[in-house]
This record gives structure tokens, C-alpha cells and sequence, in this order.
């Protein structure tokens, strides 16, 4: 559900300290706030804590999501609309993405800064080898130590656990993947063609996003997809999904005022209201079908499969409007943002990658003790609650570790980390 993630750093120019430049504290702002500047309106120095804050939230969504029959899931925003939180977390990471490794590839060279984005993609690789070791080696020890197999089938190690050779070649392929570890695979993908499109990004933003629709337009089309190990076919088509993933970095590049002064008027407001209301309700004729003959048929028609795979449409629009409503509550700067009630969902998104894995570890976990200990409410409540706080304090501790080890936010550090924290 399933993810910006975090860069490397990038050091600081070394320069002697009467040269250096004064310091900088505008904000990166997201394409609807966009205003002319030399360079990109997303350089400015500094980190938008709006995209911390939505990182964060969406990978508690994603925890909650990955918990089946789970009273508490039915908070998240995939029980109102047509999106859920892997639209936020695919955004922000093509955002900061760009944001982090347009001003390396600026600054830098364009050999640089693709040569850093391959290697920021061999982190998460490692990163999900490694989670898939440790995931499958839980579920494996749980259904042994409990003799209940069904956990094997359910979480889709059957294959792995019969020809554990093959499938861990498949698996390294990214072709065998266990249920709830889809994210990452996709990530890795997006990332490792993205320094093509990021220096198309920086040259000719309209471009870019034309092709990128493009390729989005074939795929769904085309039905184009990457298979899997034994069969099917990625959860979360890259080929599809790219498309948001190079919106995110459009919209930190671009520079249109004239979008900006779109997105700010009331109208667009009232239309994204007005769509978010009937997302609503077609969600509604899914739990209570009397609702269903409210709908006409040939809308029926217009509208189903909602593809998630794919990325439906309805999906990207519902996302969109979410996000221009988001954009108005909560502006760039807003004093809340420095709340301790919004910090901990904060600090999580500043380590997304490090939050991400251990959430999907602690989603079988929370799972477990709903099956074998107490399926009741009671305990779907404080699985819930008790995961999220783990992720918590494990977030505060990575801050922690990189204070105490001198690598506190500066300017050009903060930037750095702005994709998603350290590794």
C-alpha cells in the first residue's frame, strides 16, 4: 500500500565559509503552489513536512491494510473511495525522487546523479531480499510451531517452501513474490528507469509527462504487464503505474503558474468535492446492494473493473482530488505541521523504507495473534494500535542513531534525507 523512499546523502559543497551562500528556508512546494524561480520551484532548500507527514500516514494505512480481518482497517481511505494509500506513498515518492536527485543531477552531472539513483534502487533491492528472508522465515516458523499450513498457502510461500532453489532465483528476479510485498518490487522498478526521465523532467517537464501518459495509455490498453513466478502477473503494474510516479516528479520540477492558479480557484475545490462524494457513494453500493439500482447501468459500465493493477483512472482522479482538497487544509507551513500529535506519523515518514519493512513483518505478526490467540475486536484493536506504535518508536530511534552519530539536519543534508530518510 504499498511506496518515496530514502536517498543517499548528498555532501555538502566545500567551499571556504566567506564564500558560502546564506541559507536557505523556503520549502519545496508541491505543483499546485508553484512559483517561478531560477531554477525549480521544488529546489528551494529545506523539506515540505506536508510530504512526511502524508508518507507517514500512508504507511500506517498500508500496516492496516496488510491485517485481514481487521476491525480497524476500515478506517483507511480504501473504505471511501476508489484510492487507497499506495497512491500517497508511489506521489511522494516520484516527488522527492525528483527533488533530492534533479538538483545532484544539476549539480552534479547528469552520470552522477543517474549513477546515484541505481544505487539508491540496489538499497531497496537489498532491502527486499533481506525482508523477504526474514517475512518468509516468520510465516515458515509460525505454521510449523503451531502446525497450521494454511498459513504457508495464505501467504503465498507455498512455491518457495517446494522448490525453495527455483523460487529463490524468482524471488532475486523479483518475479515470486509473498502476499503484502509488492511495494518494494515496484519501487525498484520506477527507480531504476528513472534517470532517462529525469533528465527529461529537468529539460522538457510537458514532454516527460506526455510519454509517461503515454506509456500508461499502451499498457492498459495493450494489457502489458510483467509476469510472475509461477504465473500471473505484477500486483502493481510498473508499466501503469509510472504514470503517478512521474506525476510526482513533474510536479516537483514544473514551474506553472498557470496550474498553480487553477488548482487554487474555488471551482476546482467544489469539483473535487463533488467527485469524492460520488466515489463515496459507488463505494456504499459495494457493502449495501439495495443501493445498487441507483446507479445506472450504462455508468455501471463506463466505470467497472476499478483496476488497482492497472490503475484505473478513477483511482488517479480520486487520488488527485484528495490531494487538491489536502493542499488547501493544510498549507505549506502551517503551523500544525510542528505539533507533537503530528510528529510520530512524521518521523515515520522520514524513514519509509526502514518503517515500510517492519510493518509488513508486523502485519503477519498482528495476523498471527488475531488467528491463535484472540480473534475478538478487543484484539484486532490492539494488534492495530500496538504495530503503529512499534513503528513509532522504532522511527524515533533511527532520529535518535543519526543524532547522536553527528548527522542532525543541515540544509543540504536535510534535502538529501528529504527522500524518505537513511538507510
Amino acid at each position: 500500500m504499498t511506496p518515496q523512499v530514502p536517498a543517499p546523502q548528498v555532501p555538502a559543497a566545500q567551499v571556504p565559509a566567506s564564500q558560502a551562500p546564506a541559507p536557505q528556508t523556503a520549502v519545496p512546494a508541491p505543483c499546485s503552489q508553484a512559483r517561478a524561480a531560477p531554477a525549480t520551484t521544488a529546489e528551494a532548500s529545506g523539506r515540505d513536512l506536508r510530504l512526511d507527514l502524508f508518507r507517514g500516514i500512508a504507511l500506517w494505512l498500508i500496516f492496516l491494510d496488510h491485517i485481514p480481518s481487521n476491525i480497524v482497517n476500515w478506517i483507511t481511505i480504501r473504505n471511501f473511495g476508489f484510492s487507497d494509500a499506495t497512491e500517497i506513498f508511489v506521489f511522494i515518492s516520484g516527488y522527492t525522487a525528483a527533488f533530492v536527485y534533479g538538483r545532484a543531477m544539476r549539480e552534479q552531472g547528469t552520470l552522477v546523479a543517474s549513477a546515484r539513483i541505481l544505487k539508491r534502487a540496489w538499497q531497496v533491492y537489498v532491502a527486499h531480499i533481506f525482508l523477504f528472508a526474514i517475512y518468509t522465515a516468520e510465516i515458515s516458523h509460525v505454521a510449523h510451531s503451531f502446525e497450521n499450513p494454511l498459513y504457508r498457502e495464505e501467504m503465498g510461500i507455498l512455491d518457495f517452501l517446494a522448490e525453495p532453489d527455483v523460487t529463490l532465483v524468482q524471488a532475486m528476479l523479483l518475479k515470486f513474490k509473498p502476499a503484502n510485498m509488492d511495494v518494494l518490487p515496484l519501487y525498484i522498478v520506477l527507480l531504476a528507469g528513472f534517470p532517462p526521465l529525469l533528465w527529461l523532467l529537468i529539460r522538457t517537464p510537458a514532454t516527460a509527462l506526455a510519454l509517461s501518459v503515454s506509456l500508461y495509455a499502451v499498457a492498459v490498453g495493450l494489457d502489458l504487464n510483467f509476469p510472475t513466478y509461477p504465473n500471473g502477473h505484477w500486483v502493481f503494474n510498473p508499466l501503469a503505474w509510472q504514470v503517478l510516479f512521474v506525476f510526482g516528479g513533474w510536479c516537483a520540477t514544473t514551474q506553472s503558474k498557470r496550474l498553480a492558479a487553477i488548482l487554487a480557484l474555488p471551482v476546482t475545490a467544489g469539483i473535487a468535492i463533488a467527485f469524492l462524494v460520488f466515489a463515496f457513494f459507488v463505494v456504499l453500493t459495494w457493502y449495501f446492494p439495495v443501493l445498487e439500482m441507483l446507479v445506472p447501468s450504462w455508468l455501471q459500465d463506463l466505470m467497472y473493473p476499478i483496476d488497482k493493477t492497472n490503475l484505473s483512472l478513477l483511482r488517479i482522479i480520486h487520488f488527485l482530488s484528495l490531494a487538491v482538497l489536502t493542499m488547501r487544509i493544510v498549507p505549506k507551513g502551517a503551523p500544525a505541521l510542528r505539533s507533537p500529535w503530528l510528529r510520530p506519523a512524521i518521523v515515520c515518514g522520514q524513514h519509509s523504507l526502514e518503517i515500510f519493512c517492519l510493518g509488513v513483518f508486523l502485519s503477519f505478526a498482528a495476523h498471527f495473534a488475531m488467528v491463535e490467540i484472540d480473534p475478538g475486536v478487543g484484539m484486532q484493536i490492539a494488534s492495530s494500535l500496538a504495530g503503529i506504535v512499534v513503528m513509532v518508536a522504532t522511527a524515533a530511534l533511527l532520529s535518535w542513531y543519526k543524532g547522536i552519530e553527528g548527522r542532525k539536519a543541515r540544509p543540504r543534508t536535510d534535502d538529501a534525507t528529504f527522500a524518505g530518510g537513511g538507510v
